[in-house]
């Protein structure tokens, strides 16, 4: 087996377009040197983003030594054009995932994601100051055809005990003043700030004792039987016991199976709503069965955040040209959801996105490098959601304790469907 790999592109991944509002709200909020020494640590976290963030929080917590890397300032990346909708729902229903392996499976998965919740909030209040809030999820039939599916799985969630409430067509209007068939809402999901959690998680640990280094690109991995070797484009080597690569959508970079499909996805922010005209949307997650879907939520200051439109061509010059006629075709389809809101862009961006055919994302070995190259590829609309359940996942595998999700998060499940 080949256990040595070069990154199949120099330079850096076009990840987003336009200006992504976090971004410009926080600035550059945290400095980090870059790798100027070599130096040994027990796990290497490849990517600084939110990903790389809480797993990195989650194995310095309990006692690994860590060093993180970045080719990019930390959370320039993805992280920076998340719209972060925090939502134990995935994008393929239960009773899909249940078809498609098992119910013990569907079940695990929606359980493990409504448990992550509640940890990330835990991490988010620790941390404080990222505009964590709790939310419900309003969850709708955007066509009478979709109806039944939505019954389907609303039965799906009520037999398992999950918070759950169906909404008939009138029960919508006259609470949500939506129309639309059916939905489900759920009163379980939140919000935050992805790039101010993940960088003052970041500032927190190095403070703590985490290194932590940007700018610095790794340009290839070699895995032995008992330890990893990176180098890096300033030629210095970090060996580690294990390494974790959880650079976002540049981590198939690194593989020569295509695991997922990168696409295009945009969104939008308003300048703040009036909090009488915001109404529920101040406090609720609202997205619809179409594929691809559009949403939208607020955050703290009252800003109507938008988002949808994906397409298929991760294609970085189309994706800068689209941003704008994308942000204009999310502003009409609100105003038809919502006429009461007025909620032209203030900001719009676009950032490639990815998917996996069962939309359930990998975390684990991949036969390709061995058991010491563990990937965090949180692919998916609940991208920060799977963060954290990868989080212990892999601080699991690599301490050898058996975890319940190894197998349904695992590559090797890509062979079997």
């Amino acid at each position: 087996m080949d256990n040595t790999a070069r990154r199949r592109r120099e330079s850096p991944v076009d990840l987003k377009s336009g200006y992504p509002f976090w971004a410009v709200k926080n600035g550059l909020m945290y400095a980090f040197p870059q790798l100027d020494a070599d130096l040994n640590c027990d796990v290497a976290v490849v990517g600084a983003g939110i990903t790389g963030a809480l797993i990195a929080d989650e194995l310095a917590g309990h006692g690994h030594d860590v060093v993180v890397l970045d080719r990019r300032d930390v959370c320039w990346g993805s992280t920076s054009a998340s719209t972060a909708l925090l939502q134990y729902e995935i994008d393929t229903h239960a009773t899909d995932l249940a078809r498609r392996y098992d119910q013990a499976s569907a079940l695990l998965a929606y359980q493990s994601s409504l448990r992550a919740i509640t940890e990330i909030e835990a991490v988010a209040h620790a941390v404080g100051d990222v505009d964590f809030a709790r939310c419900d999820s309003l969850y709708y039939a955007s066509n009478r055809a979709d109806h039944p599916r939505l019954a389907d799985e609303l039965a799906w969630r009520k037999q398992h005990g999950f918070p759950v409430r169906w909404l008939s067509r009138a029960a919508l209007q006259n609470e949500y003043g939506l129309t639309a068939p059916a939905a489900i809402l759920s009163s379980v999901a939140a919000r935050v700030d992805p790039y101010r959690l993940a960088s003052r998680l970041l500032d927190r640990m190095q403070r703590a004792g985490t290194r932590v280094f940007d700018r610095t690109q790794v340009v290839s991995i070699a895995a032995s039987a008992r330890s990893v070797k990176l180098t890096t484009d300033g030629g210095r080597s970090i060996r580690a016991g294990h390494v974790v690569m959880a650079s976002g959508y540049e981590a198939q970079c690194w593989l020569r199976q295509r695991v997922a499909k990168n696409l295009s996805s945009y969104a939008y922010i308003s300048d703040p709503v009036d909090p009488a005209t915001l109404g529920w949307m101040a406090s609720t997650l609202l997205w619809e069965s179409a594929r691809p879907y559009l949403y939208l939520r607020s955050t703290g200051d009252g800003r109507l955040l938008v988002g949808g439109e994906d397409d298929d061509r991760d294609i970085p010059a189309r994706r800068d040209r689209s941003v704008e006629r994308k942000a204009a075709t999310l502003q009409r389809k609100v105003a038809r959801l919502l006429p009461r809101i007025e909620a032209q862009p203030a900001f719009a961006w676009a950032g490639t996105f990815a998917e996996t055919r069962d939309g359930l994302p990998l975390f684990g070995r991949h036969p390709q490098y061995g058991p010491r190259v563990l990937f965090a590829l949180a692919y998916g609309g609940n991208g920060i959601t799977y963060s954290m359940l990868g989080a212990g996942l892999l601080r699991a595998q690599i301490e050898r304790r058996s975890h319940p999700l190894t197998a349904l998060f695992s590559f090797a499940r890509l062979a079997r469907h």
